[in-house]
């Protein structure tokens, strides 16, 4: 009598979701693919450089703009913050179309003594 497999004498099967698994990975693998790739390199990228405190009631903010659509004009919303961490001081900032890189200098108004300034968010504006 011919000697039988532990799967034949226990009636196990190969598993069936193996091609299931791979299509899977190969699609899940392909989307983090794209995704990582596409957000490593957004529309807008800010840097701030310094901010100094001018006075009681402003405070100066020096940051640039990298876009990759240089005719886009850009507005960027800058804040200054109090020592709790209110905010006391914002503005709109307007970089018209020009150079993909670009660097400014603001000064933001405050209604109080500002600790620190930041950069809010930066957006493509509309004309």
């Amino acid at each position: 009598m011919p000697e039988l497999s532990m799967d034949d004498r226990y009636g196990r099967r190969p598993p069936r979701y193996k091609g299931l698994a791979i299509t899977l990975l190969i699609i899940g693998g392909s989307w983090l693919a794209w995704a990582g790739l596409h957000h490593s390199n957004p529309e807008i990228r800010t840097n701030l450089i310094s901010f100094s405190v001018v006075s009681d009631r402003s405070i100066s903010l020096r940051y640039s703009i990298d876009r990759r659509t240089p005719s886009d004009p850009i507005t960027c919303t800058l804040v200054a913050h109090d020592f709790d961490k209110n905010v006391i001081g914002e503005i709109n900032d307007v970089f018209t179309p020009g150079a993909t890189h670009a660097e400014k200098t603001t000064l933001i108004a405050t209604r109080n003594t500002p600790v620190n300034a930041a950069i809010s968010r930066c957006w493509v504006s509309t004309q």
